[in-house]
């Protein structure tokens, strides 16, 4: 006769365990992933390319003495903190996508649908920055006349939060928006972990669970 479970604990049927991420739960990683990378290269690309490099533009003004476009270069990491440590922060981000692919291949959607949504935020931004940190959209320092014409390794931002008096919020992209969100989807399952239903287990039928004759 197979053995139930008892309430509680975890199958042991070989067919169900361990858990493996389905193609849906890669669908959804996937699509997400490249929504948010795209979304940030888009905007980058159209930033500069209206705005030019930092200091050549005042930028525009979206809501006045609050919101404004204008473009900024970032050496360091979120928010512009780490400045120099660029080659630093590109190691860790191919360090932290192998980690969150290994996470994902044991995720299942209908119990993991809103940690895979995060870690999805969190790898389309990690590889919006990274694309700026390897120099690939070809920009080149035009100050100081010391680093004139070298390449840049660096992250592209471009909007600006401010209230005069109150705060003057450093200037961001949208991967660095993607990061925040998906690291306070995390920390919102630090506080309130998703609970197994028991019908969503997959279990033997009652034919097979019924003794052998």
């Amino acid at each position: 006769m197979t053995k139930v479970p008892a309430p509680g604990t975890s199958p042991s049927d070989s067919s169900i365990a361990p858990f493996r991420a389905t193609p849906i739960t890669w669908a959804l990683f996937t699509s997400v992933v490249v929504l948010t990378t795209a979304a940030d290269l888009i905007t980058k690309e159209i930033a500069f390319k209206n705005l030019g490099m930092p200091g050549t533009s005042p930028g525009w003004t979206v809501i006045n003495k609050m919101l404004w476009w204008r473009t900024s270069l970032n050496e360091g990491a979120l928010f512009g903190l780490g400045q120099g440590m660029g080659w630093f922060f590109v190691t860790v981000s191919f360090a932290a996508l192998i980690g969150i692919l290994l996470t994902v291949s044991w995720l299942r959607l209908w119990r993991d649908s809103i940690l895979v949504l995060s870690l999805a935020c969190i790898t389309g931004g990690i590889l919006g920055n990274l694309y700026d940190r390897l120099g690939i959209p070809a920009l080149q320092w035009h100050a100081p006349l010391s680093r004139e014409g070298d390449p840049v390794y660096a992250v592209r931002d471009w909007i600006h939060f401010r209230l005069d008096g109150i705060i003057d919020w450093p200037i961001f992209n949208l991967a660095d928006s993607f990061l925040v969100f998906g690291a306070g989807l995390l920390l919102f399952l630090s506080f309130f972990p998703p609970a197994i239903a028991i019908e969503n287990i997959p279990t033997r039928s009652a034919a097979e669970e019924t003794p052998n004759a």
